[in-house]
């Protein structure tokens, strides 16, 4: 859904991507800042059965990170738009290491006893079958980017926000699930429908 706003952002995403791309730091750079800032929220996560100090908080400060990763994963693009070097290399970079990313974070929300493996699992799974149908769609042709209720952007912002008020995690891990399995199905009928026997 986030996807489909993009166009009403336009003139701030070129902004963007205009001072960034200013620091002749080429958009995988920006790619891997973004992916670097997601291990350390997935760690950040992951550590939350082990530091008990008042002044660690594991869903505040790993909700935090996660939000700067997805500031970057913004930047890159917008980068490669302004610079002019928009490339296949890049967006398989770009895409690989988005899952990598995704499958980092809720590994650390495993690892950080959040809530019970197996919503976990699910959340994961659903995630990456919500991926995995855009792919293989698009290999066909098909498009898929805005197709669905749940797609990365909003996966991991649910995560991020409603996971840093106290308690509430497992809620936001069970609204993944439900958005990601509602996508899946989205984009499963979407293609269905739209492929040339």
């Amino acid at each position: 859904m986030l996807n489909n706003l993009r166009d009403s952002l336009k003139p701030t995403l070129e902004k963007l991507g205009a001072k960034f791309g200013a620091t002749g730091l080429s958009p995988n750079f920006w790619t891997g800042v973004g992916l670097g800032f997601a291990f350390l929220c997935s760690m950040v996560y992951g550590l939350n059965s082990y530091i008990t100090h008042p002044w660690f908080n594991a869903a505040i400060i790993g909700g935090i990170l996660l939000l700067v990763s997805g500031f970057f994963d913004m930047v890159d693009g917008q980068v490669a738009r302004y610079t002019k070097k928009v490339s296949k290399k890049g967006g398989f970079l770009d895409s690989v290491f988005d899952k990598i990313a995704e499958v980092a974070i809720f590994a650390g929300l495993l690892v950080g006893g959040f809530a019970e493996p197996i919503w976990v699992l699910l959340a994961i799974t659903l995630s990456l079958l919500v991926s995995y149908t855009r792919s293989r769609a698009e290999s066909l042709g098909i498009k898929l980017q805005g197709i669905g209720i749940g797609e990365r952007a909003e996966r991991l912002l649910v995560i991020a926000i409603i996971g840093m008020i106290p308690g509430l995690m497992p809620y936001a891990i069970g609204i993944v699930i439900v958005i990601a399995g509602i996508t899946f199905i989205q984009r499963i009928i979407v293609t269905s429908k739209n492929i040339a026997d």
